[in-house]
């Protein structure tokens, strides 16, 4: 697929475009011309500011890299919010903080990659459930950010976990959800101080039942075959925009001073699509329907990030591999309705077998709590089958797999020198149910620490709340 010489993705660059230079008009045609219409691509920019940290040598630990790599007997150097070495004989450097981490592991921070905590936070209420916009089939126009509540008590729960990075996202009412955001786990007071610089917007799409579930009597979808024709009309239309956008370019370059188009927001995230700059999460459970996808997918020249739930993506691990596509999904969630009906426990270990992106995920306020629980049952189901994957292998569906599909691995989801330094110090095998993440680093700032309750985030909701026995 190539983006960058379409004419879609010149549409989306004039669009985007604050000014191009080198252009055929001259100085003073442009001053007899009307402004060129511009538009901020990023309106709420980040204002993430990392947890202050010192130089720590981690020394006597096991060492999971995220990338499919163990050290038995393993350091790990990080300083000014960065890894700086990993391996097996490091030198330590003078001033740095050093902790022994005999018998305990080290890993990447978890990235949950599909979470909707700040959307529908805890408690569950009404009031509190800012997640589905179900107004029309198509609400590519929101963004989830808007509904982040950053109280949700659930953020501290997951940094206690192990989850370092997640990604929130509308829910799947629609066949269009809206724009999802990726936070990195350090509970404050706006969604803007959690907000990951720099990190690629997601589209929340969602195929199967409840798209046609929701929109069945409010005039649909009501099929699948509705569904689809929702998508590519949808897409259609924003071929449309953008190749409106490129004429009043062209026209405005030339001198004629055009009437720029009207602004549509729902149509600009559409174009960031087709333009290759938002990466698409897909609410899908059916091996034909994702196969059906992946046909839509190569008809309008995009690409489908991942798959997310997947519960037959055993069935097609081929043709997710064929077309660069990751299946998120979870350890042994299945039969809740007939979409899920004919999922298997193998299903992770599986698609990972094949050569697949595999994705261990939570769609969960609890589950994001134990991921590394639920990464541990698939492997052990797999292992199982005979499907013999190493733990640090597996490691791979909580860290680099995750930061693959959210466009993030060139700066978190391993321990690689120069990459942020989000990690956690767990006091045993993280694969144990008995194993606790003892201290989670973020950006090597110290976020969580299991010895220190001072350092347990609590969030202001929590703070007026009259604990058991409180009362007189």
């Amino acid at each position: 697929m190539k983006h960058s010489t379409s004419r879609l993705s010149l549409a989306l660059a004039c669009l985007f475009s604050v000014a191009l230079t080198g252009c055929g008009t001259s100085k003073e045609e442009k001053q007899e011309q009307d402004a060129k219409v511009s538009i901020d691509p990023n309106p709420y920019p980040s204002t993430y500011t990392p947890i202050p940290g010192e130089s720590t040598f981690i020394t006597n630990v096991t060492v999971l890299d995220g990338v499919g790599n163990e050290i038995k007997n393993g350091m790990v150097h990080f300083a000014d919010g960065k890894i700086v070495a990993v391996g097996e004989s490091l030198d330590v450097p003078e001033g740095a903080t050093v902790i022994d981490g005999a018998g305990k592991w080290v890993t990447p921070g978890i990235i949950d990659n599909h979470s909707h905590l700040g959307v529908y936070p805890s408690p569950s209420t009404h009031s509190h459930s800012d997640g589905n916009e179900i107004t029309n089939p198509v609400t590519a126009e929101v963004w989830a950010e808007h509904s982040v509540w950053p109280q949700d008590p659930g953020f501290g729960r997951a940094l206690a976990g192990g989850v370092t990075t997640l990604q929130v996202l509308p829910g799947s009412a629609n066949l269009f959800g809206g724009r999802s955001v990726v936070l990195k786990n350090v509970p404050d007071r706006t969604m803007q101080d959690m907000k990951m610089p720099d990190a690629p917007y997601g589209l929340k799409m969602a195929c199967g039942e409840n798209p046609k579930r929701v929109y069945g009597e409010k005039g649909g979808p009501s099929t699948r075959m509705g569904n689809v024709a929702g998508y590519r009309q949808a897409w259609s239309d924003a071929q449309d925009y953008m190749r409106k956008w490129e004429r009043y370019e062209k026209e405005y370059e030339a001198g004629d001073n055009p009437k720029a188009p009207k602004r549509d927001l729902q149509m600009e995230t559409l174009a960031g699509v087709l333009s290759g700059d938002i990466r698409v999460h897909m609410h899908c459970y059916r091996a034909d329907e994702m196969t059906v996808m992946m046909d839509v997918m190569k008809e309008f020249d995009y690409q489908i990030g991942t798959f997310h739930h997947a519960v037959e993506s055993y069935k097609i691990a081929d043709k997710l591999k064929e077309n660069n596509v990751c299946s998120a999904m979870w350890a042994d969630w299945w039969g809740f309705k007939m979409e899920a009906y004919d999922g298997i426990r193998e299903n992770i270990p599986a698609v990972h077998n094949a050569g697949a992106c595999a994705i261990v995920h939570s769609d969960s306020d609890l589950g994001i709590q134990r991921l590394n629980q639920e990464a541990a049952k698939a492997w052990s189901d797999g292992k199982r089958a005979g499907i013999d994957i190493s733990m640090a292998d597996a490691w791979q569906w909580l860290s680099a797999n995750p930061a693959k599909s959210l466009g993030v691995f060139d700066k978190t989801g391993s321990l690689e020198a120069g990459k942020q330094a989000d990690l956690v110090l767990w006091n045993g095998n993280p694969f144990s149910t008995y194993t606790k993440a003892e201290r989670v680093y973020i950006d090597g700032g110290l976020a969580y620490s299991l010895e220190d309750k001072s350092s347990w985030p609590v969030s202001d909701f929590e703070l007026g709340q009259v604990g058991e026995g409180d009362a007189k």
